[in-house]
């Protein structure tokens, strides 16, 4: 990134909004050229506190991180858009993100929230108490039969005259086959990513 060629304010500070990879925004932000630098060198976020006028990495006291994934100026290179990989809550209160509310159930981000919580379950197999722990705890080729049940159930509800119930079957298929990704290392979000790149290959549009 040419730091020369953003435009930063009067103060010489520049808004910097902050998204995960699942799309949901996290904090909102100033840098200054040098918290921008720090930024890039490091590979995790630093901003400019305007209330204590110094430069903070976040998570330099709680250990809630924002590992740098990407930054892309607006169009007219006024502002920032940071794509960070968060390790923990964003927002001092101790919630994900600074804004209030949950994220639209439709949306992408509240997928990855789904996903973080299947993680969870998986890191703490061992325990079997919830039924994604006993899951998780048989393996992957329990999961993958779930899979392949839950894709027969979808077929089965496609024929019927129930949108309900197909919809319903269809929110089985897709937690399954999160768990079996999660299982082989993977992530949903990968397969989102890999989608919009095969459509940026076809359409020659950006990714």
């Amino acid at each position: 990134m040419d730091i020369d060629r953003l435009t930063f304010g009067p103060d010489g500070l520049i808004p910097g909004i902050v998204q995960d990879r699942s799309g949901e925004v996290r904090m909102v932000a100033w840098l200054n050229r040098d918290a921008l630098q720090i930024t890039l060198d490091t590979g995790f976020v630093t901003f400019w506190s305007r209330s204590r006028q110094a430069l903070w990495t976040k998570g330099e006291t709680s250990g809630n991180r924002l590992r740098l994934v990407q930054i892309r100026p607006d169009c007219d290179a006024d502002a920032l858009l940071i794509l960070a990989e968060p390790e923990g809550p964003s927002c001092h209160r101790g919630t994900q993100s600074c804004f209030d509310g949950e994220p639209w159930p439709a949306t992408l981000p509240w997928l990855g929230r789904l996903e973080a919580l299947l993680q969870s379950r998986k890191a703490s197999a061992n325990l079997g108490g919830s039924y994604t722990q006993k899951l998780f705890a048989q393996g992957v080729d329990r999961i993958a039969k779930k899979v392949v049940e839950e894709a027969g159930e979808v077929i089965l509800a496609a024929k019927n005259d129930d949108q309900a119930e197909f919809i319903g079957e269809a929110a089985d298929l897709l937690f399954h086959l999160d768990m079996l990704l999660l299982e082989r290392g993977a992530s949903l979000l990968e397969v989102v990513e890999v989608l919009h790149q095969r459509h940026a290959d076809r359409t020659g549009g950006p990714a």
